[in-house]
């Protein structure tokens, strides 16, 4: 494990579920950690926010994913705009200002599996220019991450199906439970108690770039949904339908990217840290759900 110099303060932006754990994470650390209460679209109080509390890190999970799903973003366009476009190019731009490295908590949700943009069923890099804007939660994600990728204090993690062991509203396993029908689709997520330990030491060392936080493997609803039956619903039930069928009880479409995640497991390699297998990380993320009694 990379050593550190001096310790570092920690200062967090947004307080909902990442950003609770990612909390949760440092003060077990025993690091200072601040959650900013701010707007981040307003620059006078970030830069009041910034220079009051004179952090050596900045993490922004703040923006908005909707709930119960993205659909939300559909009739709330100035909201999902003043948050993960402005709020994210303020935030980041206050920060470089003074010097200070910012880790944003981004989407993996810009990219999706077609035939033009990925061929023969290629794993999407770090390098692949991102396109996919089907919903406008992912054109505001889109726009976000093109605007602010250049800035050279910037740690950007891409996240995507955040699953937790918990049923956190937001968490991809309380979704599915709560749907229906399901798509049966092999696509990447982010399994987060293996990897937002890994996202802190990209940010306590510095690292800059743009990383696909995201498991290993791909996997599927079906899946997911077999381990829920394993471990915590023995009576679950589900049934699948096709992709178009979906699509014609959303207000958006959905995308179901693969990706690639050499450049994220090689860097944590290096600074000591190990990226689990995807199934193995589910699989302890189901037992340690079942010893909490959900």
């Amino acid at each position: 494990m990379a050593v550190i110099d001096a310790p570092h303060v920690f200062l967090i932006f947004g307080n909902g579920w990442i950003a609770t754990q990612i909390k949760e994470l440092l003060l077990a650390k025993k690091v200072t950690v601040i959650t900013s209460q701010v707007r981040t679209e307003d620059r006078e109080q970030v830069l009041s926010e910034l220079s009051y509390h004179k952090p050596t890190r900045v993490i922004n999970c703040a923006g908005v994913r909707g709930l119960p799903n993205a659909d939300w973003c559909e009739d709330h366009k100035v909201e999902t705009v003043r948050s993960n476009i402005l709020g994210v190019l303020n935030l980041v731009d206050c920060c470089f200002e003074l010097g200070i490295h910012i880790t944003h908590v981004g989407s993996a949700c810009i990219y999706d599996n077609d035939p033009v943009h990925c061929p023969d069923g290629k794993a999407f890099t770090e390098d692949d220019e991102p396109f996919y804007a089907g919903s406008w939660y992912s054109r505001s994600r889109l726009i976000s991450e093109k605007t602010i990728r250049h800035y050279p204090n910037l740690l950007l993690l891409r996240i995507r199906a955040p699953i937790a062991a918990d049923l956190n509203p937001n968490n991809l396993i309380t979704k599915l439970l709560n749907y229906k029908k399901l798509v049966n689709l092999p696509a990447s997520g982010s399994v987060l108690p293996n990897l937002l330990p890994g996202a802190i030491l990209l940010a306590e060392n510095g690292v800059t770039g743009i990383y696909n936080l995201i498991s290993p493997q791909p996997f599927t609803n079906n899946e997911i949904m077999e381990l829920i039956k394993k471990y915590i619903r023995p009576s679950q039930s589900w049934e699948n339908f096709e992709l178009d069928d979906m699509h014609k009880v959303l207000k958006a479409p959905r995308c179901h990217p693969v990706f690639d995640t050499t450049k994220l497991v090689s860097k944590l390699k290096e600074l000591g840290y190990e990226v689990k297998d995807t199934h193995e990380a589910l699989e302890d993320l189901f037992i340690d759900m079942k010893a909490e009694g959900y």
